[in-house]
């Protein structure tokens, strides 16, 4: 009895739907629309301009955000572990609370963003320009990596990226 209880919640478990991305919410996030607590994984936002917009609280694990414009906008509390921010510009955003768990921000424009208590952890911010960034702890960039290119706000250092 004890196995045929044990094999039902292991299939129930099986069964359970994974948290896939919602279409209808990346369609309107791609066309402009502010998507607060939207389920965007894996959503291509690559080289699109959504300027001023709001996704605090969105999932957008391993969202693809290369070469966009995303100045303003707020992804306050938001999953973004796994994206691809490679030469986008972040000016100006709000990661205050985000997971950006291994983010790719190469090249990427991230003047007067807000990190506060934001997890950057395996984050690789070679070549970007966080000069003017708030809310960056030595602790966070402790964390991260960079090149002799990245640009970081006075009395900050970043470990530099080893190339396997």
């Amino acid at each position: 009895m004890k196995r045929i209880a044990l094999a039902l919640l292991a299939a129930s478990f099986l069964a359970a739907p994974a948290m896939a991305q919602n279409a209808a919410q990346v369609d309107r996030a791609q066309n402009g629309a502010s998507c607060p607590k939207c389920n965007l994984f894996q959503a291509d936002f690559n080289n699109r301009t959504l300027k001023n917009k709001n996704f605090a609280g969105a999932r957008l694990r391993q969202a693809d955000m290369g070469l966009g414009i995303f100045n303003g906008t707020s992804f306050a509390g938001a999953d973004l572990r796994d994206i691809n921010g490679s030469a986008a510009l972040f000016g100006r955003v709000n990661f205050a609370g985000a997971n950006l768990t291994n983010a790719n921000f190469v090249g990427a424009y991230l003047e007067h963003a807000n990190f506060s208590g934001a997890i950057l952890s395996g984050v690789n911010f070679s070549g970007a320009e966080l000069g003017s960034a708030t809310g960056l702890t030595q602790r966070q960039m402790d964390q991260t990596c960079g090149d002799r290119s990245t640009v970081l706000p006075r009395g900050l250092r970043i470990p530099v990226c080893v190339v396997h």
